[in-house]
């Protein structure tokens, strides 16, 4: 699965220490992958079950209990320590609530239970918590890219960074381990086509009906300027593509501009491909690029949670 990083203007985990969540990430995944599996192949006991939660709760009274004997410094210092708990705790899949008849069953339920997981990292830090849209849980391009697309890639989803002190929001920006990815969604009805061209605006078939649309390609325009003003800035050296993706319908374009890729129906599936075959690891690069793009995210309110999380509610400071 793909790595959510930022969503619109929430607050994000990944903000606040980018070089170590795609990693915890990772492990998480995996473990919560194994032992679901497990759980479905061979079962479990119900006295196993109770026990570990048991232990969980346990471990958590005792870092609620210990924070709150500690001073502000040493409690600042020790945050890691409780959030690695918490993020375990958060992860946790509850397998004897699974009901799955074949493995593809168990993987997709696997997969929709993470992408909650990954909702809740990108909306929110150990103490602050934005609030999360509810439509973002059933957003099917989101799904897509988060669901099928490998754990290397990390997503920006409709982020709102900060632009001379002016809060901008973009489409969708994918950074890869070898290149960062600005792409619009040019989606309507099964079979539309789309007539394209310089013009401010696009011609859309659908059947006997015609109409216009904004071209996707000031959009994409305007999205590479900024990144890549903001990469040049940070000295981060990767290339940056732009696509627009029509995985239903088809672009017709013959004198599109060499440097954009129309990514419809004939054409997707290779590009996406492509995307899924990186087997490199998440690289430094990658995480510079990235953290110089988050440097200029834009967070609006949130509610303030910590060790007692009715003490205060309030906007951001």
């Amino acid at each position: 699965m793909a790595q959510l990083i930022k969503l619109q203007d929430y607050i994000s985990r990944y903000e606040m220490d980018l070089y170590r969540y795609p990693t915890q990430f990772v492990r998480l995944k995996k473990q919560q992958w194994e032992k679901m599996k497990d759980h479905w192949e061979n079962g479990d006991t119900h006295e196993e079950a109770h026990s570990a939660m048991e232990e969980k709760e346990t471990v958590k009274d005792r870092l609620f209990s210990f924070f709150k004997r500690r001073g502000d410094q040493e409690e600042i210092e020790d945050l890691t320590m409780y959030a690695e708990s918490d993020d375990e705790e958060e992860f946790a899949i509850d397998a004897e609530r699974v009901e799955a008849s074949t493995e593809d069953e168990l993987k997709q339920v696997f997969l929709e239970n993470i992408m909650d997981f990954q909702l809740k990292w990108a909306s929110s830090t150990i103490s602050q918590r934005s609030y999360v849209d509810n439509s973002y849980y059933y957003d099917e391009r989101l799904k897509y890219l988060l669901q099928r697309f490998p754990d290397n890639i990390l997503v920006l989803y409709h982020p709102i960074l900060k632009i001379k002190k002016a809060p901008v929001e973009f489409e969708t920006i994918l950074v890869t381990p070898t290149a960062v990815w600005c792409l619009t969604f040019l989606e309507f009805e099964e079979g539309t086509a789309y007539i394209g061209g310089k013009d401010h605006f696009w011609l859309k078939k659908w059947g006997r009906k015609e109409e216009r649309v904004l071209n996707p390609l000031i959009t994409l325009q305007r999205m590479e300027t900024i990144i890549d003003q903001i990469l040049r800035f940070a000295g981060v050296d990767l290339p940056i593509h732009k696509g627009v993706i029509c995985r239903n319908g088809y672009i017709d374009y013959p004198q599109a501009p060499h440097h954009v890729h129309l990514l419809d129906k004939r054409k997707h599936e290779g590009w996406f491909e492509s995307l899924r075959s990186i087997s490199s690891p998440i690289k430094g690069v990658q995480l510079k690029a990235a953290q110089a793009i988050l440097d200029y995210g834009h967070t609006t309110s949130f509610k303030r949670i910590g060790m007692d999380e009715d003490r205060f509610v309030g906007e951001e400071p």
